[in-house]
């Protein structure tokens, strides 16, 4: 009997990894270079090539390729499952046992740190004060001793990881990110032992990350100034805004109403000031007395430099406006108000560089920075890229062909559209297919989204992206259902709002005026609501670039210094069109 036990355990110890490595416990992720084979990346990994094309099917169609992901599993090793049919293996302690030194390499974090070692970032800043402004490469700093470290990848692909806030439990964890606590405790097993702690770094999924933003992996809070503010000094904010009262005929209703039900400079106008006067009430109610002093411009360059000349500004905490980007960089020139924080609420222009100035509305360019670096993350070569950009977009075009050279031109015909069978013909079955669209033809975006809809079938996968989406997009010949079919996806500062995520000033607004406000609106209320938030926190809207982004409605803002002590707003989200409804990706 004895020995038919130690035959079994015998048996059992050597069967037993090899079934073990039909299932990994996990994968890694390879980006492959130049000169890399099947062979080698087998030696480098410990695996057979016959693995390596299992988990990546594309290698048996395309063959090893520049660029392309693969996946590379790993496998339990065999001392570990041995120990878990002797007994179960202990739990993982990371209990310090003295310390040792750390070499901070590139790319690494002070939440990386900690999750890897098992502290916290307040423990390795109370062990290396140093470390308090930042991190240096190549500098050595005292870490914990853990009995097990953590490995963190780079760029988790399946996780994000959240830092524990001061008296935060399991059901306040659950509510923000939807992570029960099961899953928790089976992602971060010393939760079992220790219990939550301020300050613990926790692995979650990547898909569940409630309202947070992600940056480098983390899950961040928004900064939410409205919970942060009690009581503040008398504010005054001055308007101007194009309306041109004096033009009206008020006493005529029947010459008035024309006017005011068609989209014109006159309405836009009055629906800034709408939106703006309700975030000047929303700031009363929380403490913050608000004076709206509102001038009316005329669109007229003599009468701006009149309003100018004649008002006694001493009180003026920010001038937001003129909306028209001509009349902003003339305002912006004037000596009487060269200090005073002129914010440019509406334009997508660049405005003039000049001292106090603070653009809402982010760059093109650093719209296409990010995207870009997102689309780098995303694309590579098990992917058929086509790249679609009309004449205007040549330099943008080489941009893409140098980031991803397997991608494959369409240029469009003189008149702005594709030849269906030339789109016929490049789309394949066997790979994903990702459309870049560069343009600012409307015909062209039409054209690329009518017939991109039409590839996409069961059997051929269609996915549109563009490094900027400009105003063209917003025309009612472009549905929702158009642009999710295909899951547009772009960079923005801005994201729309479907009636059953309408926020507080939304609804409030339909109460009071019986239809939702305009984006003109609702930008003027994300607008003027940050600014007197801004300066009733920090003091004044320059010390206020401290506290990182901002996010309302449906704007963010995330002001830096730019040329000649003005602001630029930073802040981009990366949006995906899904079937009737416009989402945020996080996780990149």
């Amino acid at each position: 009997m004895r020995f038919r036990s130690i035959l079994f355990i015998l048996l059992f110890t050597i069967i037993l990894p090899l079934g073990a490595q039909e299932i990994p416990t996990h994968f890694e992720y390879h980006r492959v270079r130049v000169g890399e084979t099947l062979f080698g990346l087998s030696q480098k990994y410990g695996i057979t090539e016959e693995e390596l094309l299992e988990y990546n099917s594309i290698l048996s169609k395309t063959g090893l390729r520049k660029r392309m992901k693969l996946r590379i599993p790993v496998y339990t090793k065999t001392e570990e499952v041995v120990e878990m049919i002797d007994e179960p293996l202990p739990k993982v302690v990371i209990d310090t046992l003295g310390f040792e030194t750390h070499l901070v390499l590139a790319k690494e974090t002070k939440w990386r740190l900690a999750y890897q070692y098992g502290t916290t970032i307040a423990a390795l800043e109370q062990l290396n004060p140093t470390i308090k402004e930042g991190l240096k490469i190549g500098q050595t700093i005292k870490v914990p001793k853990a009995k097990i470290p953590k490995r963190v990848p780079e760029k988790d692909s399946l996780f994000n990881y959240y830092m524990v806030l001061p008296k935060e439990g399991y059901y306040r964890i659950e509510k923000k990110l939807g992570v029960p606590k099961k899953v928790l405790d089976s992602l971060n097993p010393e939760l079992i032992e220790k219990g939550l702690q301020e300050g613990m770094v926790l692995k979650v999924p990547g898909d569940l990350s409630g309202d947070l933003k992600v940056s480098d992996d983390l899950l961040l809070e928004r900064i939410n100034l409205l919970d942060s503010i009690s009581e503040a000094k008398p504010m005054e904010i001055a308007l101007m805004l194009p309306f041109r009262a004096s033009e009206l005929n008020l006493d005529s209703l029947h010459l008035v109403r024309p006017v005011l039900e068609s989209r014109n400079l006159y309405t836009i106008a009055f629906d800034f000031y709408m939106g703006a006067r309700m975030a000047a009430e929303k700031a009363t109610t929380i403490g913050i007395p608000v004076e709206l002093s509102v001038i009316d411009t005329e669109n007229n360059k003599s009468k701006i430099l009149e309003e100018v000349s004649s008002k006694d500004w001493r009180k003026t905490d920010a001038i937001i406006g003129p909306i028209i980007p001509s009349n902003f960089d003339y305002v912006s020139n004037l000596k009487a108000i060269e200090n005073i924080p002129k914010v440019s609420p509406l334009s997508t222009n660049e405005v003039r560089k000049s001292k106090a100035i603070f653009q809402t509305q982010t760059r093109k360019s650093t719209y296409r920075k990010k995207m870009l670096a997102y689309l780098e993350r995303k694309l590579d070569s098990t992917q058929n890229i086509v790249i679609v950009a009309d004449s205007l977009s040549r330099p943008m075009e080489t941009e893409l062909l140098n980031r991803f050279p397997t991608a494959i031109q369409l240029r469009p015909e003189e008149e702005g559209y594709l030849m269906p069978e030339l789109v016929d013909s490049l789309l394949v079955d066997s790979l994903p297919n990702k459309v870049i669209l560069e343009t600012s033809s409307f015909p062209l975006i039409g054209s690329v989204l009518s017939q991109m809809n039409a590839q996409n079938t069961d059997e051929r996968s269609v996915q549109v992206f563009t490094t900027y989406r400009n105003n063209l997009y917003d025309k009612a010949n472009l549905s929702l259902e158009m642009l999710g079919a295909v899951q547009f996806t772009y960079p923005s500062n801005t994201i729309l709002k479907t009636a059953d995520t309408f926020s507080e000033f939304q609804l409030d607004f339909i109460d009071r005026f019986g239809k939702p406000p305009s984006k003109e609106a609702t930008r003027a209320y994300d607008v003027t609501l940050d600014v007197l938030l801004r300066i009733a926190y920090s003091g004044s809207l320059k010390k206020s670039l401290e506290i990182g982004e901002t996010f309302y409605n449906q704007n963010c803002f995330s002001y830096t210094l730019d040329q000649n002590n003005s602001y630029v707003n930073e802040a981009v989200l990366i949006l995906q069109h899904e079937g009737y409804e416009v989402k945020e990706i996080k996780e990149w």
